[in-house]
């Protein structure tokens, strides 16, 4: 019988030492505002409850930096992606035709409200004409 001593301690597939280290390598790759507001709320990397508490909270400062990086379209995707998790087959496909409706229904009014685009079409197959031939054509037109 294995005594509870005996069996080393792991966290996610981590040992103690391990930990410290991801927690060290990890806390250095945050902004020096979050590094300071870890050290301001005492999250210390020793002791087995601190360096797990220490770790989740590096994973959600990580999280927070990566979203202000994100652009609009990037939290859209994410907001959605998020959402959709909570949602049935569905939900999901009728919240999706919802969207095309509505976006059908802008592209309707923008058609109404801008002019449509003509096309300029330039000819560059003809041969170069010289500047005495280019001047009469212009008269021309």
């Amino acid at each position: 019988m294995i005594s509870q001593k005996n069996k080393p301690r792991t966290y996610l597939r981590m040992g103690y030492r391990k930990l410290q280290r991801k927690n060290t390598r990890n806390r250095n790759l945050l902004s020096k505002d979050h590094q300071k507001w870890l050290k301001d709320h005492n999250y210390k990397n020793v002791g087995w409850e601190q360096i797990i508490s220490l770790y989740q909270k590096i994973l959600d400062l990580q999280r927070e930096e990566q979203i202000n990086d994100l652009s609009l379209e990037e939290l859209f995707l994410e907001a959605d992606r998020v959402g959709n998790k909570y949602l049935s087959g569905q939900e999901i496909q009728a919240q999706q035709q919802k969207i095309a409706v509505e976006l059908n229904e802008i592209t309707e009014i923008l058609d109404t409200q801008l002019p449509p685009q003509q096309a300029e079409v330039i000819d560059y197959s003809q041969k170069k004409m010289s500047k005495k031939n280019r001047s009469r054509r212009v008269k021309v037109k």
